[in-house]
């Protein structure tokens, strides 16, 4: 299916309708062109969600939607194009063009004749666009803004005690929990957390129908709340539940007499199953209406989001896990075979085995994937469904793809286009969320309000976060500065599923289909040559937005590497022209061509790891929209280029250089800058002088910079620096004085031998200071001992510094203290 057209649309007309956009069209005089495009968009856009919803039954709206998609990524292109031209005039501005080269290179940019040329554009995507908007009237669709569908879907309490498997552990610890007396008056609520298909409902069923359960509490009361969450119709259910007579015609005051009347001073048991409501002021509506209860009286709740268990339970929450292997085995083939039929087929048992590993320990994929094997007996049916992707399999409104769809279908819009870029990166695959938010950002996957001062990065955060409070993210670490985190199995189907027409992992270019209209690629053959790596690159789409060559996140086998030489990126320079992301990690490439230069939608480029590049070319300071750019692991780079200071829109740099001397007048101009790490620069000095000016800059380390002598002068102007970071700095002297960061929250010092004392100008005076590490300093011997906010640090870390004799005192406030 085409999915997330809706979300490009919005894209697009965010930017068209934002001042600073307007003001471009104005200065190139197709102010009154580029409205009518927003006008049209606009009105295609009012019902798209309703065409997305409907187009699994209708082919036609499919071929409709797929052609409005290509429309719009090409508006996006347009769009882009003005800005990039716009971020070109104020380097030519704020720099010159003297010499000879830059007026070669500047040359291909005539005002008259890129006003008339992006003018033809944008008249040709409003015809394209007028034509398709012509046939949306044969489809009858319908206006809705951002909606959420509601799918009404129906639980009962009651469970078979044989269909109740490898639980016994969970219900007896929510029992538990139950038998508990609780405080009187009010009412306990125990949420019981997991993904779609785990089963919540199973054991909350289990749960209601235990005989100690059935005992101490009356009355006992289902409700399946779903997506809708009704206040007065939830109210009427339980009075409804409980005994009570219900009238259409009821107010809501008979409803809450009723309910106290049947309520009032008895030890209920409420179970609300499959909430998703997030909107706190109608959760406490709703339990205002419960209050007076029996002491003991229990709420249990079972939701997919952390979120949702959060605002309506004050304690913990029982996150359900997977069931075992052997149990998930058992559950197949009950679903697969009749009673003892089993027997007679080991050979499909065996094959059991290896199907039910792809379930994960979630029940409700077992049981789909046993319904498809009832009845077939062939080895060849059973060893199909071993080797087919989950969400390519045939299934019903009850199996697990449409049960986990329904946690898709719920995510803000924003969160959709995020969810199925992580489709780019392989199963059981760690992400790393500040790449991943540099991918997103790239991608211009993160919406910001106008009204809003929040920076990119931090909302790329946040919806990490929502995400993960969703369940669609698990086993977290957090270190620190960024953190890392899996998707469940079945999730990474789902996000296969919805991605498919867009994103494209190519595991092996053999079996890999549907890539040709991909505008979001990424490989995990490594094993290609580079002319077999040539052939395949050229079956792409020339549309291609995204290009990653690695998805491995760290190797140091260079047999992993990837064959990528000068004339393969030649390759991709001059065939994806629209590239937005390249990451060409860990690869054998010696050479990065000057043709770089014209990749200026570029907003990502990953270098990491390239070990036998020397130089960059001086033509890529030319790619004024670049974002992130990571040269950690260019072990033989010899030196930056020049003109760096002309990436105006760089924010993120990561940089391993042979040089002593950084440039002058490079990163310190670079005001974008908000992530700045040296990391392997054995021969660097010091850093020139201005740093003052990156006033934007948020996170600063040196790591493995063993000539560097001292840190950069000016840094107490850097009133936007959280985070600092100096490890392995062998050489380098921490002195007294007041030229540190004054808004410090995160200082990590590790492998400094000449640190004897810390300075007491490190610590910030703002009382900002969350967190102190200092690892390995064996000449370590004392911390500012009277530093006020030192003594009320929140987190204090420091290992193997033997010759520290003693702490600052009053270190009472210390939640985290390891010496």
């Amino acid at each position: 299916m085409t999915e997330l057209v809706s979300n490009i649309a919005a894209s697009v007309i965010e930017k068209l309708g934002s001042l600073a956009f307007q003001e471009i069209s104005l200065a190139w005089g197709i102010a009154s062109d580029l409205k009518k495009l927003e006008d049209t968009m606009s009105t295609i856009q009012a019902v798209l969600l309703d065409a997305e919803e409907k187009q699994a039954e209708n082919h036609q709206l499919r071929v409709w939607l797929e052609r409005l998609k290509a429309v719009f990524h090409d508006a996006v292109d347009v769009v882009d194009e003005f800005e990039c031209e716009d971020l070109r005039r104020q380097v030519v501005k704020t720099y010159g063009s003297t010499g000879r080269k830059v007026c070669r290179f500047f040359s291909f940019s005539n005002p008259l004749a890129f006003g008339i040329k992006m003018g033809h554009r944008v008249k040709k995507i409003r015809e394209r666009l007028d034509l398709i908007a012509k046939d949306r009237d044969q489809f009858h669709l319908k206006v809705r803004h951002d909606e959420k569908h509601i799918v009404h879907r129906e639980t009962h309490s009651f469970v078979c005690d044989s269909d109740v498997i490898g639980r016994a552990y969970d219900k007896q610890k929510i029992i538990d929990l139950l038998m508990q007396p609780g405080d009187d008056g009010n009412v306990s609520v125990i949420p019981i957390v997991g993904i779609g298909g785990i089963g919540k409902t199973t054991l909350a069923q289990s749960v209601y129908n235990d005989k100690m359960v059935k005992t101490r509490f009356y009355p006992r009361v289902w409700v399946c709340v779903s997506v809708e969450f009704n206040v007065k119709k939830l109210a009427k259910e339980i009075l409804k539940s409980a005994g009570g007579v219900i009238s259409e015609s009821m107010s809501m005051n008979e409803v809450q007499a009723s309910l106290h009347s049947i309520l009032h001073k008895n030890r209920f048991f409420i179970v609300l199953d499959d909430v998703w409501n997030e909107d706190r002021n109608k959760w406490i509506a709703m339990k205002n209406l419960l209050i007076e209860c029996g002491q003991g009286s229990k709420i249990l709740v079972t939701t997919r989001s952390q979120k949702v268990a959060s605002m309506m339970a004050s304690g913990p929450f029982h996150h359900i896990k997977g069931i075992s292997k052997d149990v998930c085995l058992s559950l197949l083939l009950r679903w697969a075979f009749n009673r003892g039929e089993e027997k007679q087929y080991p050979k499909l048992v065996e094959i059991g085995e290896q199907i039910v590993k792809k379930c994960k320990g979630v029940p409700l994929a077992v049981r789909t994937l046993g319904s498809l094997l009832y009845s077939k007996t062939e080895e060849s049916d059973w060893i199909s469904i071993r080797d087919s992707e989950i969400w390519k399999l045939e299934q019903q409104e009850e199996d697990i793809l449409p049960a986990l769809r329904l946690s898709y279908d719920q995510l803000p819009s924003y969160l959709k286009q995020c969810f199925a870029y992580c489709s780019l990166y392989p199963k059981d695959f760690r992400y790393n969320s500040s790449y991943l938010i540099q991918s997103w950002m790239a991608s211009g996957l993160l919406q910001k309000s106008n009204k809003s001062n929040q920076e990119l990065e931090d909302i790329g955060l946040q919806y990490i976060k929502e995400l993960l409070s969703r369940s669609f993210f698990q086993e977290v670490q957090d270190h620190g500065v960024f953190l890392t985190f899996k998707m469940h199995d079945l999730l990474y189907d789902l996000s296969l599923y919805v991605g498919k027409n867009d994103y494209c992992l190519i595991e092996n270019t053999h079996g890999t289909s549907n890539f040709e209209k991909a505008r979001h690629v990424s490989f995990l053959d490594h094993n290609l040559g580079v002319d077999a790596m040539r052939d395949f690159l050229h079956k792409l789409s020339n549309n291609l937005r995204t290009l990653i060559f690695s998805c491995k996140e760290c190797t140091y086998d260079e047999h992993d590497f990837i064959n990528i030489n000068e004339s393969l990126m030649e390759t991709c320079i001059s065939r994806f022209k629209y590239l937005r992301v390249l990451d060409l990690k860990f690869s054998r490439l010696e050479v990065v061509p000057s043709l770089i230069s014209t990749l200026k939608h570029l907003r990502y480029l990953d270098l990491r790891g390239n070990k036998k590049i020397k130089r960059l070319p001086n033509s890529i300071c030319n790619l004024q929209n670049l974002e992130t750019l990571i040269l950690a692991g260019c072990e033989d780079l010899e030196e930056l280029p020049r003109d760096i200071r002309k990436m105006i829109s760089l924010r993120y740099l990561w940089i391993t250089t042979k040089q002593m001397h950084l440039p002058a007048n490079g990163i310190e101009y670079m005001c974008s800058l908000r992530n700045l790490v040296f990391i392997g620069c054995p021969r660097l000095l010091h850093f020139p002088e201005g740093i003052q000016r990156l006033t934007a800059l948020h996170r600063l380390e040196f790591t493995y910079c063993e000539s560097l002598t001292s840190l950069p002068r000016g840094m107490k102007h850097l009133t936007a620096l959280e985070i600092l970071g100096i490890w392995d700095c062998e050489k380098l002297v921490l002195m007294e004085g007041d030229d540190y960061p004054m808004r410090l929250r995160r200082l990590t010092i590790g492998f400094l031998p000449k640190l004897v004392s810390l300075p007491q100008g490190l610590i910030p005076s703002a009382n900002t200071l969350q967190f102190l590490a200092i690892y390995h300093c064996g000449n370590l011997a004392k911390l500012p001992q009277w530093h006020p906010n030192l003594s009320s640090l929140p987190k204090l870390d420091i290992l193997n510094c033997p010759n520290l004799l003693s702490l600052p005192k009053r270190m009472d406030r210390c939640t985290v203290l390891r010496v």
